[in-house]
C-alpha cells in the first residue's frame, strides 16, 4: 500500500488560518491530503483502533486495502 500525500488543495480562507497557526506556534505547517482513501470503519472497529492507540501510545491511520500491480 502507497502512503503518500500530496500537499492538500486549500482555498484563501484556510490559507489564512494556516497561516495564523503558523504565526502563533512559531513553525511552518504544511497542509497535505493522503493519496489513499480511509477506510470505513464500524463503531465497534473505532473503538478497537482508539484502544489500540491508548494501549500502544500511537496514532493510527486505517486506510482501505488497494491492489498493487503485478
Amino acid at each position: 500500500m502507497n502512503l503518500e500525500y500530496s500537499p492538500a488543495d486549500v482555498d484563501d480562507r484556510q490559507l489564512a488560518r494556516i497561516k495564523k497557526l503558523e504565526d502563533s506556534t512559531g513553525t511552518v505547517i504544511v497542509a497535505v491530503e493522503p493519496t489513499a482513501k480511509y477506510a470505513h470503519l464500524s463503531s465497534k472497529q473505532l473503538d478497537e483502533l482508539r484502544h489500540a492507540e491508548r494501549e500502544l501510545g500511537v496514532v493510527m491511520l486505517a486506510y482501505e486495502h488497494t491492489q498493487q500491480p503485478g
